[in-house]
């Protein structure tokens, strides 16, 4: 079984070289040549390289060619830590000379290193407080400082088992039975869920399981978050590894969020079976069948029988989520996404974290004679994971954009983006001061069009376009752009009184008549006042049904896997504006 803990000569290792690098900051160029020649001789080179003390040149051809050797050997899992460190100490080196001479031998390292899509490693940083590794002995406790167990029958989703804790857990209820448990530590580092078959009928309680929470312990906000995990197969069961809003007492699902890393059912009728799983986000108005998700298919004739890590990188306004590794992101949905636009994105807040085993429902199905009893899940690990700062990209000088109101070419400009190589993906949105005009990104990523991807590139170009509303023409019919001249006052004042004095002398007999002569009278009034009585030239004006006329700003906003904050465009890494004229 897969184990995750640094072995101590590892740690050590690494204590090492941050005492060697901490040398090199206090100390001179032999300080330098001495790092190289120890950091040489730690990759197994069985030969002292020297530890010469010489300043200048002699130094920096030794340096180079240490660091030739190194290159060949290393592998890209040992050497980007150096590099990072390396990198950080030269940029606080004063001395220039040796900042130019040695930066440019890191730049020659990193070339020869890198291949067509390398990519420098990304730091994430475990958080034990907020993970488990269960190497508990057989039976051991569960720690309760980090998770809680969920009780009975939950009343979802037509669901047949009845949730138990731990044995000797004084909130089971029977069905729980102590010969029977649910949910243990093997003592073989795994943490074990068990539904077993109680009776054949199909209501809830003839099946007993295990459902493990964090509410009231942990919540996550953004980071990684995996687990390690082999499923059963079988009819009707449905393991699951996800996250719920932590707000969910007070925000009903699924206005309070819902991440699901990991579902499995049979493939009927949920669609899947023992070789692929689906990832999902629920939200209002796209959840349950509704919900976006995708599903991942195993290659290669593997299946969820074994050990696998499925998991998810979630930012602001982003979740990626992968299978096995944060390098095999399948499927991303942002803010951009979502039915409703940003404003029902509801994931820029705490969740906590859900794992069970349930039986039965709507989406797997009923469990039948063939489902195993028990049916067994295994939890390797639960890891969380924090991201380190990643450089903030730079948004280049986009052109700007000047369109006639309702153009469909020619609306749009181009940016040319860029970070570092490695620092994973960057959501990007965009807004405008323009009424009754809205904003595109497009930035050709085949996982999703609002995302840049800087795990193995340190450059992107990317299209904004822009959509306005056409001003239709209408014309003034009473009035023109001008106010009326005296002879058309004075006709129309004429046509009035004479109406008036045919209506005085008109008899009821005759109303019929009167009521005609008005409306010819009323129609020649309107037709010299539209046609200014040959005082006023009307022409043709602009309406206000569309996007005025004026000067605007177009701001693009991107968001990095690093950022910590409620995802407003106000808190975005980096914004662009770019002028918009609208004729």
């Amino acid at each position: 079984m897969p184990k995750k803990s640094l072995n101590a000569e590892t740690r050590s290792s690494q204590k090492k070289r941050r005492e060697r690098f901490e040398d090199l900051e206090a100390g001179g160029s032999g300080s330098q040549c001495r790092l190289l020649a120890d950091v040489d001789a730690e990759a197994g080179q069985g030969r002292k390289l020297g530890t010469s003390r010489r300043r200048g040149d002699s130094c920096d051809k030794r340096n180079i060619g240490i660091l030739n050797g190194i290159s060949k050997r290393w592998n890209e899992a040992y050497i980007v830590p150096i590099l990072e460190e390396l990198t950080m100490a030269l940029i606080r080196r004063s001395n220039s000379r040796f900042v130019f001479r040695s930066g440019s031998l890191l730049a020659i390292l990193v070339v020869s290193l890198a291949g067509p899509g390398r990519a420098n490693a990304q730091t994430w940083n475990l958080v034990p407080s907020q993970s488990d590794e269960f190497n508990g002995p057989a039976n051991s406790p569960i720690d309760t400082t980090k998770w809680r167990f969920d009780y009975g029958n939950l009343h979802v989703n037509n669901e047949l088992e009845w949730y138990c804790g731990p044995v000797g857990d004084p909130q089971n209820m029977p069905p729980c039975d102590s010969t029977k448990p649910n949910i243990f530590i093997d003592g073989s580092g795994h943490l074990v869920f068990q539904a077993y078959r109680i009776n054949n009928t199909l209501v809830n309680g003839s099946w007993t399981s295990g459902r493990m929470q964090t509410n009231g312990t942990m919540t996550f906000q953004y980071g990684r978050l995996e687990a390690s995990m082999s499923l059963p197969v079988g009819a009707g069961l449905w393991p699951a590894f996800w996250a719920l809003g932590s707000n969910f007492a007070t925000v009903s699902w699924p206005g309070c969020g819902e991440m699901d890393f990991m579902e499995n059912v049979p493939a009927s009728p949920g669609g899947l079976g023992p070789t692929k799983i689906r990832s999902t986000i629920h939200g209002p108005g796209y959840s349950g069948a509704n919900g976006l998700g995708q599903d991942f298919m195993f290659p290669n004739g593997s299946d969820v029988t074994g050990f696998h890590v499925y998991g998810a990188i979630w930012s602001p306004n982003m979740v990626q989520f992968y299978v096995d590794s944060p390098n095999n992101v399948f499927f991303i949905r942002t803010a951009n996404d979502v039915p409703g636009g940003p404003s029902q994105w509801v994931f820029n807040h705490p969740f906590i974290n859900i794992t069970n085993l349930a039986v039965g429902g709507s989406f797997p199905g009923n469990p039948d004679s063939t489902t195993p009893s028990p049916a067994t899940m295994l939890v390797d690990y639960i890891h969380y994971y924090q991201r380190s700062p990643v450089q903030t990209p730079t948004l280049g000088n986009p052109p700007a954009i000047t369109i006639k109101a309702g153009a469909t070419t020619g609306n749009g400009s181009t940016l040319m983006i860029g970070d570092s190589v490695g620092s994973g993906r960057v959501y990007l949105s965009c807004s405008t001061t323009a009424p009754k005009a809205t904003c595109t990104i497009a930035t050709g990523n085949t996982l999703n069009p609002s995302v840049i991807d800087f795990t193995s590139s340190a450059t992107a170009s990317v299209t904004l376009t822009v959509a306005t509303v056409t001003n239709s023409m209408a014309r003034r019919f009473f009035f023109g752009p001008r106010a009326p001249s005296r002879p058309l006052i004075a006709s129309a004042a004429f046509l009035l009184l004479l109406f008036l004095g045919f209506v005085l002398r008109a008899q009821r007999r005759a109303w019929r008549q009167v009521r005609g002569t008005a409306a010819v009278l009323i129609l020649v009034g309107a037709a010299i006042a539209g046609c200014g009585g040959n005082s006023v030239t009307t022409t043709p004006s602009p309406g206000t049904n569309g996007t005025p006329p004026g000067s605007y700003t177009v701001t693009v906003y991107a968001f990095t896997e690093s950022n910590n904050s409620d995802g407003t465009n106000a808190n975005a890494d980096a914004h662009i504006d770019i002028p918009l004229t609208v004729n």
